[in-house]
């Protein structure tokens, strides 16, 4: 872009007169890290994705057994299937569920979660059937796998290197947490899928955005000066991405409420990012074109998708009449929300019954953490434990244990919290955009739980977290490697140092596999993982 206008002494930004644009020359100044392409665009993200599959779908089934929380979800799952709602059921009846056999009561049942992720559970018992570890497990295997597709995708887009896409793959494929989560049902793995998918979407949305904005300052507007486009600069009508953004957010909060942080943190975020468009672009007022052209925009079009997509989920309770307080409405008449409709009158008074729930939630639990703990993985969750002794279930051994622990790769999670901690510097002194993106993760999947410190909280909340983790370790990764191949000892060394590093992770993780999976191992081989005396 080539320009005679005048600059203000402070800032250098475009004061007034005739500037003649280009698209090429514009498009550069907004987007300077194109997304590779070739072959190796697909190629990347499919081996990574199948080795994050075989990891998470072999021996899938075992154990067959309602282990951890699967008795609450794979239960209300079947519940959903056969009701539209969930039903309560009677006291100890896994085993009957598992025979197939289940014991239901003919009441509704209180659930403090949305119904989205139930349902999606419920989908892979329908599709492999409903007794079945395979067929309850299948959703949450197949999500956690799309994941590691996603992280590969976004770390393309932010980084524009298939070396470091990849690397950010093969992070998130081999990971314990992710792992054990993906191969078990319960609801964290979609809330991790639909926060990442969102934050896809917001980086195709910058992508697109910026581009359709360096179009529109490149053609003149009718017979309109260029100084017109100068001032607040054009109106970008149509953002598709961003709408999918908003369909991924809505999913979200379907699944669990903590995403709401996530709508607010990640819708901020995209405002901003228009903030740094029309600055860049050299627009003069660009703070109150980007609120009125952008952030206003951005909600009215946005906030309604995130809000019909999440009452959407709830489509079972609102076409049945049996769920749990659906006709609080008729039963309390001139009570609650009188300005709503029956039905969501009834279905406020459920949100308003959950809120009470979660806020006052402080029950003892031996697998419990506080948040600061999360940091170095202090208190990972033991989903399934299982001892034999010689001749047991093919125990040649004195003893034999079979175990499942939602804990990561300590060296990698470690590694990446040390990572997190750096993206502050980069992010104030070099004010890089990506290492803002990646710390709004943490405002919205870490600092909200610091304001609950009575509550009853666990490891695996931790999971939406886990892409960003790992796109910031690779980020460091990126910055550790030269931009630009040399073939300097140098360069070669710090090449070596980071193909050492994977090759460590590898191991580490292969070490670990035996109790993401519930493996039979030897008690003494079981207990050498427990690195620190809280894992065991």
């Amino acid at each position: 872009m080539s320009t005679t206008a005048a600059k203000t002494p402070d800032t250098g930004h475009v004061r007034s007169a005739r500037v003649a644009f280009t698209f090429e020359s514009l498009k550069q100044r907004l987007l300077p890290v194109a997304a590779p392409s070739g072959a190796l665009m697909w190629i990347v993200p499919l081996v990574v994705t199948i080795i994050g599959g075989l990891l998470r779908f072999v021996h899938l089934s075992h154990p067959n057994m309602l282990i951890f929380d699967e008795t609450y979800y794979v239960k209300d799952a079947y519940s959903l299937m056969h009701f539209g709602y969930e039903m309560e059921w009677v006291d100890d009846s896994n085993d009957q569920f598992v025979a197939g056999d289940p014991q239901l009561k003919d009441t509704a049942s209180f659930v403090v979660h949305p119904p989205l992720g139930k349902w999606l559970i419920a989908f892979g018992m329908m599709a492999f059937g409903e007794f079945d570890g395979f067929g309850w497990r299948f959703a949450t295997a197949l999500f956690g796998t799309l994941a590691v597709l996603l992280t590969t995708l976004c770390a393309r887009l932010l980084f524009g290197s298939h070396l470091l896409a990849g690397i950010a793959g093969l992070l998130i494929a081999i990971d314990g947490h992710s792992i054990v989560m993906s191969r078990t049902a319960l609801l964290d793995i979609f809330l991790m899928f639909f926060v990442l998918a969102a934050f896809y979407a917001l980086l195709k949305d910058r992508v697109h955005g910026r581009t359709q904005l360096a179009k529109k300052l490149s053609v003149p507007l009718g017979n309109r000066p260029d100084e017109f486009l100068l001032d607040l600069g054009p109106m970008l009508w149509w953002r598709p991405w961003r709408l999918v953004a908003a369909l991924m957010l809505g999913g979200a909060v379907g699944i669990k409420w903590s995403a709401l942080a996530f709508v607010a943190v990640f819708c901020l975020m995209a405002v901003l990012w228009d903030f740094g468009a029309r600055r860049t672009a050299g627009i003069q007022r660009w703070q109150s074109a980007a609120f009125t052209r952008d952030g206003i925009y951005s909600f009215v079009t946005m906030m309604p998708v995130v809000l019909l997509t999440y009452l959407a989920t709830w489509t079972g309770w609102l076409i049945t009449a049996g769920g749990r307080y659906r006709q609080w409405a008729v039963e309390n008449p001139g009570e609650g929300v009188t300005w709503l409709p029956a039905t969501l009158r009834s279905l406020w008074h459920y949100h308003q019954a959950a809120y009470d729930f979660h806020s006052g939630l402080s029950s003892e639990h031996g697998w419990a953490s506080a948040p600061w703990t999360w940091l170095f993985s202090g208190r990972p969750v033991l989903m399934y434990f299982e001892g034999y002794d010689n001749g047991q279930n093919g125990c040649a051994l004195d003893r034999c244990t079979e175990v499942i622990m939602d804990m990561p790769n300590p060296v990698m999670w470690w590694a990446c919290t040390i990572s997190m901690i750096l993206l502050v510097f980069w992010w104030l002194g070099a004010r890089d955009w990506r290492a803002g993106a990646l710390l709004s993760s943490v405002v919205a999947g870490f600092l909200p739980w610091l304001m609950y410190p009575e509550r009853t909280m666990f490891f695996f909340y931790t999971l939406p977290l886990v892409p960003f983790m790992v796109l910031a370790l690779t980020y460091m990764i990126g910055r550790f490697i030269p931009r630009k191949p040399r073939s300097d000892a140098g360069y070669r060394t710090r090449i070596i140092l980071v193909a050492v590093s994977l090759a460590l992770l590898l191991l580490v993780s292969a070490f670990f596999w035996s109790v993401w999976s519930g493996e039979l191992t030897s008690d003494d081989y079981y207990r050498m993982h427990v690195w620190i005396p809280s894992w065991g």
